[in-house]
């Protein structure tokens, strides 16, 4: 029975660890994602934000981040709160207010070299039908563009770079820092968990499932060898 389970074992040993290599070497992309506010939580934009138009009273914000797509982005962290954030901004007729959240993310998640600014909230009064990027433009200049009209910048930040690719550990070490999204965030758009998640630092699932089946089957062949012993007594 133990050598017929044996060739069973190891090739689940061997699938686990094929998927931790793979998860090892995830590649992630350093970039600003974009995320509209729905009741107390964020929600991965559908729009970028040359095309968004918010309605009056909207909370949008940013977050600069390493990460590998929506399902892997944090969440700009911060208060969300239109009135708090517009409340020295009055309404005036012909334009509408928009909230803004801008997170610059972490030290890790900083091309090298580079400090990020401190988080900060904004509140832009614009034309009715200006977009997220006009918002930007009025209260968090400059804002910096690839060719293909990708948001690199806002504020400035970062100086240099524009959506690159960042791979392996450094992927971890970008999104997965410990202060996470905020409170009221959307479970699908939470960063990876730097233990065990993808391109985590800490040991993989793979690898623990992978010692864990080697020591079943180490107990197994020391009670077949103890079984023989005692039967040929």
């Amino acid at each position: 029975m133990i050598r017929r389970a044996a060739p069973i074992a190891l090739a689940a040993l061997l699938l686990l660890l094929l998927g931790s290599a793979a998860q090892a070497g995830a590649a992630g992309y350093r970039y600003w994602s974009f995320w509209d506010r729905d009741g107390d939580r964020w929600v991965y934009a559908t729009q970028g934000p040359s095309t968004a138009r918010p309605a009056d009273g909207d909370v949008q914000g940013l977050r600069f981040a390493v990460s590998e797509d929506s399902a892997d982005a944090a969440t700009p962290r911060g208060a969300a709160d239109f009135a708090a954030i517009c409340a020295r901004t009055p309404a005036e007729e012909g334009s509408k207010r928009v909230a803004l959240v801008l997170d610059f993310g972490t030290a890790a998640d900083a091309p090298d070299g580079a400090a990020p600014p401190a988080a900060r909230t904004a509140c832009a009064r614009v034309a009715p039908d200006a977009t997220t990027a006009e918002a930007l433009a009025a209260v968090a200049g400059p804002l910096r563009y690839d060719s293909s009209a990708l948001l690199c910048a806002i504020a400035g930040y970062p100086r240099t770079g524009c959506g690159e690719q960042v791979t392996g550990r450094d992927t971890a070490k970008g999104s997965a820092d410990a202060e996470g999204g905020g409170a009221g965030e959307s479970t699908a758009a939470t960063a990876p968990d730097s233990t065990g998640g993808t391109g985590g630092t800490g040991p993989s699932v793979g690898l623990f499932a992978g010692v864990a089946v080697v020591a079943v089957l180490g107990g197994a062949a020391v009670w077949q060898a103890r079984r023989r012993g005692n039967a040929s007594r």
